[in-house]
């Protein structure tokens, strides 16, 4: 196997040249970071098949912890790590930390500002507000399929970073499978624990 062409930062040193980044594209440098659960796609009915991208952190905030964990997790791949900037609201600029090899030939025509000897880009986007949903029922009903693909869709979810959390890696999918039949059974059976 052919070693990477990059070397990883600390994820201190990466933030730091990305708050550098969005304050120089005029966004605001403080950043509240999103996840998979957290991102909220809702159909526009003035328009078919158009869809609306809003975010929530109410229903499922992630732990202090989670942007830390994406970045040691995706740091182990050789993929191309992406952070992108989603919009603004008023806590600051809503990021995501995204990693695939199909962001690899994605430079400044798509809006990507590649760090190659890094192995991350940095995508600050369009200035512009995302809403913030804060209605359950809005979040429920979110589109989760039938939508057409998006980067953000290389995104980790809250539920990896919780099997880490608690496990030290993620679970194979036998192993998600065995957890939630055992908590069926468990419930089934009166026992908790």
């Amino acid at each position: 196997m052919n070693p990477t062409p990059f070397t990883r930062p600390s994820l201190a040193k990466v933030l730091a040249a990305w708050q550098t980044c969005l304050t120089a594209h005029g966004l605001p440098g403080k950043m509240l970071w999103i996840f998979s659960e957290n991102l909220c796609v809702e159909p526009l009915h003035a328009t078919p098949g158009g869809f609306h991208f809003g975010f929530q952190t109410r229903f499922t905030p992630p732990p202090d912890i989670a942007l830390e964990i994406a970045y040691d997790q995706f740091s182990e791949t050789p993929a191309r790590m992406v952070f992108y900037r989603l919009g603004s609201c008023p806590r600051g600029s809503v990021c995501i930390l995204l990693c695939d090899d199909w962001f690899e030939p994605k430079g400044v025509t798509e809006g990507f500002i590649r760090h190659d000897e890094w192995g991350i880009s940095f995508h600050p986007g369009r200035a512009g507000e995302i809403e913030e949903v804060t209605e359950l029922t809005r979040w429920l009903r979110r589109v989760k399929r039938d939508r057409a693909f998006h980067d953000f869709d290389f995104a980790m979810s809250l539920e990896t970073i919780d099997e880490i959390r608690i496990h030290g890696r993620t679970l194979q999918p036998y192993e998600r499978f065995a957890e939630k039949m055992l908590g069926r059974l468990r419930r089934v059976l009166g026992n908790p624990s």
